[in-house]
């Protein structure tokens, strides 16, 4: 069985050979490791961002793979693109990991057409529900905006939001996506006391109560109507209109607080613009944004109801690095679960 294992600048290439190793595949696994090199992480960051947004095929991946994969079982890979004509290439892989949630880089739809399963993980769940809670409290209690006009010599008592200032505890909390961080994010906010209110297009009211029975399900037009705070978790594929659009913000109250580290696309960037300037909104905490880094000039920058932050809502000192484990983990769970590695189609939720 040969396993081709691309590492980058945040994976090491040989920690995650050592973790493949000790898998029980059922043979004994032949590997080859291949490096998708970067100069740097803000180099790593760029051309990630690029793939987010545009697929597998806007970036290159290491030449070397046309000629490895063609005899390749098993890929496993971080972040390195493997778009459609690679994948042709392989005639015989059985299986595709990946140490991340999102499938942006790889073309999920060969795969499918082949039954290839593509198993993912979740490496950065907690790091993102952590920093979600802390971009709640940012926002709506203006601890950002208040360090800023301090260090400018400022000594601020009030703010445009000063009229909506509660404790979270007395705020409701729609969560968007019920997925690892959406889960996570609300057993936080549980613990905080809060009132959380949860849809989800992929799960039935009965799943979500069984995944947190303190959450109630709602219709996504209730959520945006009765939330204080509006946190969004989902999953958006390359070409989806965005989730939330005007119409959506025109539902929202004056006093609703949008949080998003999820994908820029999700919310219609000019819409929320819109929402900000003209206060249909109290204000909004992103850490993800259309064109990263924001451009000089943009108007989120002078914005005075909004928190920013630079895409780093999973950046913990172990969460990237030591992803292959929890990738090994999902990966042995699957091989259990399958008397082979070909199974059904994939999808890319």
């Amino acid at each position: 069985m040969k396993i081709i294992i691309i590492g980058d600048i945040h994976v090491d290439v040989d920690f995650f050979a050592e973790q493949a190793v000790q898998l029980q595949w059922g043979e004994a696994p032949e590997i080859t490791k291949v490096i998708w090199k970067q100069n740097s992480k803000e180099e790593f960051q760029y051309m990630t961002s690029i793939i987010e947004k545009n697929g597998p095929d806007s970036v290159e991946y290491p030449k070397i793979l046309d000629q490895e994969v063609e005899d390749a079982d098993i890929i496993l890979t971080h972040f390195c693109p493997l778009p459609a004509n690679l994948l042709k290439k392989a005639k015989k892989l059985r299986l595709i990991g990946t140490c991340r949630g999102g499938l942006e880089h790889i073309a999920v739809e060969e795969a499918s057409k082949r039954n290839i399963p593509v198993i993912n993980s979740i490496r950065n769940a907690e790091p993102v529900a952590d920093f979600t809670i802390g971009l709640m409290y940012a926002e709506t209690r203006n601890i950002a905006r208040c360090h800023e006009q301090i260090k400018g010599g400022n000594w601020p008592k009030s703010f445009d939001n000063s009229s909506y200032t509660a404790n979270l505890s007395e705020k409701k909390v729609g969560i968007i996506g019920f997925g690892n961080i959406g889960k996570l994010v609300a057993e936080r906010l549980v613990a905080l006391g809060v009132e959380i209110l949860v849809y989800d297009a992929y799960m039935t009211n009965e799943n979500i109560k069984e995944s947190q029975p303190k959450a109630i399900p709602v219709s996504l037009d209730e959520l945006y109507r009765e939330s204080d705070i509006i946190s969004v978790h989902v999953r958006f594929e390359k070409g989806m209109p965005p989730l939330i659009n005007k119409a959506a913000f025109e539902k929202m109250k004056p006093n609703c607080t949008l949080i998003n580290t999820s994908r820029a696309y999700a919310v219609d960037e000019d819409a929320l613009i819109d929402a900000l300037q003209t206060k249909k909104i109290a204000g909004a905490a992103l850490d993800v944004f259309s064109s990263e880094p924001i451009p000089m000039g943009h108007p989120l920058l002078t914005a005075e109801n909004v928190t920013l932050t630079s895409h780093i809502g999973g950046d913990t000192v172990a969460a990237i690095p030591m992803s292959p484990k929890v990738l090994m983990k999902n990966i042995s769970e699957f091989i259990k679960n399958n008397d082979s590695l070909i199974t059904v189609p994939v999808t890319a939720r």
